[in-house]
């Protein structure tokens, strides 16, 4: 009687190692892993929604929570392409565990998230907590208006979305046509309401304060023949992915480009904001490309001797822009990309007196990170911002930043269930 007492405790010890039940219910372990000797915070982690389901054998209309090591539940988001995503923080050489398992999900609010703005010339704004970008889009280039680069919006005093109410004031109807009748009759009247509506100003969460034009921007991809960067236009289509609450995500294709010999040579990319980060991921792939290729990723420079720092070993470059009207006090914007693989070279290439005048619209060059594009391949890397009204005050606090980061992405965690 006592051996099949102890026969049956120990089937059901067994059972629960492997389908993890706790209380009758099913639950999932996730073990996070941390071997590099920095504290990991809010580090967002990957598990596929596939293994979720099968582990815990859920029905179709079954809901899930994500617990620490308290019980609390933590914020999640399942993506486009079926991950479960949460932020996870492990300190230095250590693990950290989480629990998945069935339930409701408490309300939490989006951090990462943006749209489709057709009434703004069909630029793409995004943001999370700390920064917000754009990109330019169709109806731009269908005026003629160059607008290679990723566009950066400065964002502070809060951690709320801020983009799309600055839109609403920047595009607002009503407001525009009165400034029009007012500088008919009283310039000084409308230039006080344009100033109230527009974004270029700060009205005490951040702004618009950097000049793109016909440059590689705030850390946009491009190939290159010889020394010559085939600049990519406006995109073609768009279609975000994920919107919230913890990483947005968007898709966009560029009209086809003559590179070389081949031509219509088509550029995806795929970019994605997670919740506390100053980076976008960017994935990068071309079409009917038959040969190897150099690819270059561009900071527009503003000063020719402005402060720049390249790292090859490492993995990052960073530059300290002056913003677009530094009269104004707008302060510094610290610019970077991250490289989560080995980089050819990181580099300032100046443009010519000419170009810089006739053709750049006085930008002075760029900084360029090179490396070769495989024909089929992805090319990934990272390219923020951050600014000096905001949380990084420095650009040596900037620059240790984007060096840890690399380290993150070169040592990622582990996960294990």
């Amino acid at each position: 009687m006592k051996v099949r007492k102890i026969f049956v405790l120990i089937t059901v010890a067994m059972m629960c190692l492997v389908s993890s039940c706790v209380d009758g219910k099913q639950i999932m372990t996730v073990t996070v892993t941390n071997s590099l000797a920095l504290e990991r915070t809010g580090e967002m982690v990957e598990v596929p929604m596939s293994d979720v389901v099968a582990k815990l054998k859920l029905a179709d209309t079954a809901q899930i929570v994500v617990l620490d090591i308290d019980g609390q539940q933590v914020p999640y988001q399942v993506t486009y392409d079926e991950k479960v995503v949460f932020p996870a923080t492990v300190k230095g050489n250590g693990t950290a565990t989480y629990t998945i398992q069935e339930g409701m999900p408490e309300p939490y609010n989006v951090i990462a998230c943006g749209k489709y703005y057709p009434e703004r010339l069909d630029d793409v704004a995004w943001e999370n907590d700390l920064v917000a970008f754009r990109a330019y889009g169709p109806a731009l280039q269908k005026r003629g208006e160059r607008g290679f680069g990723f566009d950066v919006f400065t964002k502070y005093n809060t951690t709320q979305p801020v983009v799309e109410a600055r839109y609403a004031e920047e595009v607002n109807k009503e407001k525009r046509a009165k400034i029009a009748e007012l500088k008919k009759t009283d310039p000084e009247a409308a230039g006080e309401l344009e100033r109230a509506i527009s974004y270029h100003i700060d009205h005490g969460n951040g702004m618009d304060c950097y000049n793109v034009g016909p440059t590689l921007g705030g850390g946009t991809s491009a190939l290159m023949v010889g020394d010559t960067i085939i600049y990519p236009y406006c995109y073609r289509t768009q279609e975000i992915l994920d919107n919230g609450p913890l990483r947005f995500t968007v898709k966009l294709e560029y009209n086809p480009l003559v590179v070389g010999g081949d031509s219509n040579v088509v550029e995806t990319r795929v970019i994605a904001l997670d919740a506390g980060s100053y980076l976008n991921k960017t994935v990068v792939s071309y079409t009917n490309l038959k040969e190897s290729v150099p690819v270059v990723t561009g900071i527009v420079l503003h000063e020719p001797d402005g402060t720049i720092k390249t790292d090859v070993a490492n993995g990052y470059m960073t530059y300290v822009d002056p913003t677009g009207n530094p009269e104004a006090g707008n302060g510094k914007m610290f610019m970077g990309a991250a490289f989560p693989t080995q980089i050819n070279e990181a580099k300032a290439v100046l443009f010519s007196e000419k170009e810089k005048k006739e053709e750049r619209m006085g930008a002075d060059g760029h900084l360029l990170a090179v490396t070769d594009y495989q024909p089929g391949s992805a090319y990934t890397y990272y390219w923020g911002s951050a600014w000096d009204k905001a949380a990084i005050k420095t650009v040596d606090a900037w620059n240790e930043y984007m060096f840890q980061y690399v380290q993150k992405l070169r040592t990622p965690l582990t996960v294990a269930y």
